[in-house]
Formats: structure tokens, C-alpha cells, sequence
């Protein structure tokens, strides 16, 4: 057997693992809705800012308009999601991928 087809099975193994499906899972679940909900809030920003300019030009204190917080805000959701996976990697995904490669580093040897 070449390096090649060694390697190839241990990936194999470790793609039809239950952990490897676990870890899948829990990656789904988490960044396929954020996804959804970022794209979603990103949508309704750009039809309100095309649609709805008076309300977005609504002044709430001095120059600053709806439109500008609404904009800024695109900002804070997005570093906020940052975060938030960073975070969310961290305890559940990172446990898991950290076995997995080991478990390939062993087998690789």
C-alpha cells in the first residue's frame, strides 16, 4: 500500500466517524442560521435604505439619521458574529477537532 492510499484511508476513517458527523452538526447548526439571520438583516437594511427613505432619513439627534444607525449597526452585527462563532468554536467544535486530529496524527505515523 502507497503513502497515498494509506493516507486516503485514514481520512476515510475519520470522515465516517460519529465524531467527525458530531462535529459537522454542530458546525451546521450554528453557521447555516447565523447565515440566514445575518443575510436577512443585511436585506432588510439595503430595501429599507431603497424602499423606505423617509424613515431611514428620520433624524434621531443632530446629522445623525436612522439610515447612518442602521449602517453602523451592519458593523456591530458583523463583529458580533465574529465573536460569537469564535466562541461557540471554542467549546464545541474545537474539543472535537483537536481529538480528530490527533487521532489522524497517530494513525499517519
Amino acid at each position: 500500500m502507497t503513502t497515498r492510499e494509506h493516507d486516503a484511508s485514514v481520512y476515510e476513517q475519520v470522515q465516517e466517524s460519529t465524531e467527525f458527523q458530531e462535529l459537522k452538526k454542530r458546525f451546521r447548526a450554528w453557521t447555516f442560521p447565523m447565515t440566514v439571520a445575518f443575510l436577512a438583516w443585511y436585506l432588510l437594511y439595503v430595501v429599507l435604505s431603497g424602499w423606505a427613505r423617509d424613515f431611514m432619513g428620520i433624524k434621531l439627534f443632530g446629522e445623525i439619521n436612522v439610515g447612518l444607525i442602521f449602517g453602523l449597526l451592519q458593523f456591530v452585527s458583523t463583529f458580533w458574529i465574529a465573536w460569537a462563532y469564535a466562541r461557540h468554536a471554542e467549546k464545541k467544535l474545537d474539543p472535537i477537532a483537536d481529538k480528530l486530529r490527533h487521532e489522524v496524527e497517530e494513525k499517519s505515523k
